[in-house]
């Protein structure tokens, strides 16, 4: 074997191993089958895929809140894309007449969601990725499903109240974001002490919890989710001037068209038959799951008019 054939192995042996430790469901296929998926995926298309396999499988967050995330039911995700990504799975039952059509979820973090898209271990993601043009080379996005603004969460009494408020203090922010990617670009210009990256949003908020950071930066819905979650809400507010703004979308393999075709089709359908508006008053202006906390958000200007016009572009 020369030593250029050694490398190219060695490389998609790590590839495989990296599809392979993300998949946490107790419906995982074994190895052979997950590089047959893999395999098929590439050459032929995800519905393809999906046909041949019967089952499709969905990236959920666990602590996307409200977007996609567990909250009773350790096996069940819940939540407002997470609904939204159902509306695509039946378009595909009706696009492959195939009704026990079967999903597996497979759960993905901030930092390994691309990935664990473009190699074909999730066919689809819907939970609260930006679409911004870096990502566009590696995946593809559906039509928008909602527009944010990154600020801070930080105590009441901190006194912090917009970014120019962190000088010489410690900001947490989560890994593989948007936001702490932003963060660190201006992290001289603020004056901030220290950034510290958490590998999720649940860890993020602890960490401002436990005192460990003086504010916590990520897109306000997010932190509206979390602050849900603290033993007293209204210890925590949210505040500051959002410096960037963004849309999220469902993320799927670059370059299929066909499956890209059926994700959009089903989103525009729940806009145009005006499902959307109950979806979204279930998740951001009711009591939800797992502490009915009522999160009072109500819809923008902003995403009423990406509803109108859906688009995928990320801005």
């Amino acid at each position: 074997m020369t030593h250029k054939r050694s490398i190219t192995s060695l490389l998609c042996a790590s590839a495989l191993m990296l599809g392979l430790s993300a998949c946490s469901d107790n419906k995982a296929p074994a190895s052979g089958e997950k590089a047959a998926g893999t395999n098929d995926a590439s050459a032929s298309g995800t519905l393809d895929k999906i046909k041949k396999s019967g089952t499709i499988v969905l990236g959920y967050r666990d602590s996307s809140i409200p977007f996609s995330y567990i909250a009773d039911n350790p096996n069940q995700p819940v939540g407002y894309a997470h609904d939204l990504e159902l509306k695509v799975v039946d378009a595909v039952k009706q696009k492959l007449n195939m009704p026990d059509l079967k999903i597996r979820y497979n759960l993905v973090t901030s930092q390994n969601r691309i990935p664990l898209v473009s190699n074909g271990t999730v066919d689809l993601e819907c939970g609260s990725t930006t679409n911004n043009k870096e990502r566009q080379q590696q995946v593809d996005f559906s039509v928008g499903f909602f527009e944010v603004g990154s600020r801070l969460l930080t105590a009441k009494d901190s006194g912090i109240k917009d970014f120019a408020d962190l000088k010489g203090k410690k900001l947490v922010t989560t890994a593989g974001t948007t936001s702490e990617r932003y963060i660190r670009q201006h992290q001289q210009e603020w004056g901030i002490g220290e950034i510290i990256s958490a590998k999720d949003h649940a860890e993020s908020f602890l960490m401002l919890q436990n005192g460990r950071a003086a504010a916590f930066m990520m897109d306000d819905i997010l932190l509206a989710g979390e602050k849900s979650k603290a033993a007293d809400p209204n210890k925590w507010v949210i505040v500051g001037t959002a410096p960037i703004h963004e849309i999220y979308g469902c993320m799927l393999r670059k370059g299929d068209t066909g499956f890209k075709q059926v994700v959009d089709d089903a989103i525009k359908a729940t806009y145009s038959s005006g499902e959307i508006n109950k979806m979204y008053e279930k998740w951001f202006q009711q009591p939800i799951p797992p502490k009915n906390i009522n999160l009072d958000f109500k819809m923008s200007d902003q995403l009423k008019a990406l509803i109108s016009n859906p688009h995928d572009r990320d801005q």
